[in-house]
């Protein structure tokens, strides 16, 4: 393994994902274990560990590892837990998820994306993690409850049915609001009740289905 790529990815979680406030162990650690540079494209592989959104096509994008970082450390997942991941992309996410829950469901609605990550998880040995291809919005039903669930695009508002396929105690990111100032909130269940934090603003590109409505001016 090149000390170089080492040295990059020291340097992604001690100079930029720990001072944004990403202090869990649990967390830093899984980002030092999958290795970041197999889920980006090869043009793009000397930024692997750059503060950038990195293109996957399709208008997707793989997230900032500051964003990656404060994403698994909101919804705290348990060794125990299901998680369902709205928005596969390269799959860095879904691996990290994967190593630090017992499940993953991650859906992509593009099946070129799905059969990438596919293959990188086989190929990095996680073995309980599933793709499946699915628009999630509109086009997806789960019939379960999980744990964790993580939509990984930004949504204008969150549908109501996202937050039923969350059991008792679990928690739900989202990035939620209108584009360039959008809102990070992790939800937690808390009965019949669902509980909103806010952690910070972004700004990411929306899910299929999930932008603001149209405005129409004269």
């Amino acid at each position: 393994m090149s000390l170089n790529l080492e040295r990059a990815r020291f340097n992604m979680i001690e100079q930029q994902v720990r001072p944004w406030d990403v202090l869990d162990a649990r967390v830093l650690a899984v980002l030092g274990q999958v290795q970041r540079e197999h889920y980006v494209s090869t043009e793009h592989r000397q930024l692997a560990f750059a503060d950038l959104q990195l293109p996957l096509g399709h208008g997707e994008f793989m997230m900032k590892p500051v964003i990656e970082g404060r994403v698994l450390q909101a919804v705290e997942v348990q060794p125990g837990d299901s998680v369902l991941e709205i928005g596969t992309g390269s799959g860095f996410l879904t691996a990290c998820l994967a190593r630090l829950g017992r499940e993953v469901v991650s859906v992509e609605q593009h099946a070129d994306l799905a059969a990438g990550a596919s293959e990188r998880l086989q190929r990095d040995g996680i073995a309980n993690a599933q793709v499946q291809v699915a628009e999630a919005i509109q086009g997806f039903e789960p019939r379960r409850e999980f744990d964790v669930i993580v939509l990984t695009g930004a949504v204008f508002a969150l549908p109501e049915k996202i937050k039923n396929w969350l059991k008792p105690g679990g928690r739900l990111f989202a990035v939620i609001g209108e584009s360039p100032v959008q809102q990070a909130i992790v939800f937690t269940r808390d009965g019949s009740t669902v509980r909103e934090t806010s952690l910070f603003e972004t700004d990411l590109a929306y899910l299929t289905n999930a932008a603001p409505p149209k405005r129409f001016s004269l």
